[in-house]
């Protein structure tokens, strides 16, 4: 079973279940809305696998129960990821950690359960990429939690720490499933449905793309991984008996400036990508004033600061490797451009 089927990373993680010939039990909001499923149902046509769909809510207790019915294997993708709200608690902490409940409160019922997959992030693991700097080592592992966020600063990292703490809470408290978290970095990548996809990474590329960063972009360290290796990790964790713990699932340590050169020898003729990094001074004047997530204390801590992640315990376990940042990179503003998301200037 897989909560939040048609998102992002989902999408891709049912695509190659399928194509490994399982049985995949999709629970979307409305399996009635086309626009939202057809390519899943596409994905089904050519693969050896079997897709059947079901209705799930977050927020409604047991309405994953009936999906689950039968599955060793669940895969809990759905959570809001979203960096604009009015309300954090609502919109952020409510879904995340009440979803996450909900769908481990079924996984008790359904005695069929084995294992469970939940998609975490590494913002359960770090706020700022002065964080990574100032981890033990100077860099993320698995051994370390989120400490720096909270409902007033950076709540959707708040979110999704608050979410896997309960996760494992309710792993601890049982003894028939076992539990797997995965921790991706920014993740980028083509997206299987690109016009209803709300993900960060494509408003990135829009900005990138649309001459809204021309002038420059700030030098943000983050870490990147492809959606389609987060799909085989995702796939390898739930399939690798000996599978165990957290998962830090990042490729590239990197930042902003780099995601956009490496774009620049194929697109830089026809789209204004950003050439240079903006000053931080400057960006601590005017940045408050553009963007109300610019905060002076989120420049500080993010702008010019290194990111840093270890990735050895996937490689080794899952053994894992990682497509290049250029090919993600590419792939991502292409299906941009095929799907005239982004037209060349």
């Amino acid at each position: 079973m897989v909560t939040g089927a048609n998102g992002y990373v989902a999408s891709w993680l049912v695509k190659k279940l399928l194509d490994e010939g399982m049985t995949v039990h999709a629970v979307v909001r409305d399996p009635n809305n086309e626009k939202k499923i057809g390519h899943l149902k596409k994905a089904a046509e050519n693969a050896k696998g079997k897709l059947t769909f079901f209705a799930g809510d977050l927020l409604k207790p047991g309405s994953y129960t009936e999906a689950m019915q039968g599955c060793e294997l669940v895969y809990h993708t759905a959570s809001p990821f979203t960096t604009t709200v009015k309300d954090p608690q609502k919109e952020l902490i409510d879904p995340a950690v009440n979803g996450t409940v909900n769908v481990l409160s079924s996984a008790n019922e359904v005695d069929s359960v084995k294992r469970v997959v939940v998609t975490s992030s590494c913002a359960a693991i770090y706020t700022d990429a002065i964080d990574t700097v100032n981890a033990p080592g100077g860099k993320l592992t698995e051994e370390v939690w989120n400490s720096t966020s909270s409902l007033d600063y950076q709540p959707y990292s708040y979110s999704k720490t608050l979410a896997e703490k309960k996760a494992w809470e309710m792993e601890k408290a049982q003894v028939r499933w076992d539990l797997i978290t995965i921790n991706p970095s920014f993740v980028m990548g083509p997206a299987l449905n690109p016009a209803n996809t709300t993900s960060e990474s494509i408003n990135v590329l829009k900005m990138f793309g649309d001459g809204e960063m021309k002038m420059g972009v700030p030098k943000m360290g983050v870490g990147v991984v492809d959606v389609r290796d987060l799909a085989e990790v995702h796939y390898r964790a739930g399939y690798t008996p000996e599978a165990k713990g957290r998962y830090i699932a990042s490729a590239h340590n990197t930042d902003f400036l780099e995601m956009s050169s490496v774009l620049i020898p194929k697109y830089g003729a026809k789209f204004p990508l950003p050439k240079r990094a903006l000053p931080k001074w400057l960006l601590m004047i005017v940045g408050p004033m553009t963007n109300k997530l610019f905060t002076r204390r989120f420049l500080r801590n993010n702008v010019n600061v290194p990111w840093r992640a270890d990735n050895s315990k996937i490689k080794r376990e899952l053994e894992m490797n990682f497509k290049p940042l250029k090919e993600t990179m590419e792939d991502s503003f292409q299906v941009l451009i095929d799907e005239e998301i982004l037209v060349a200037k």
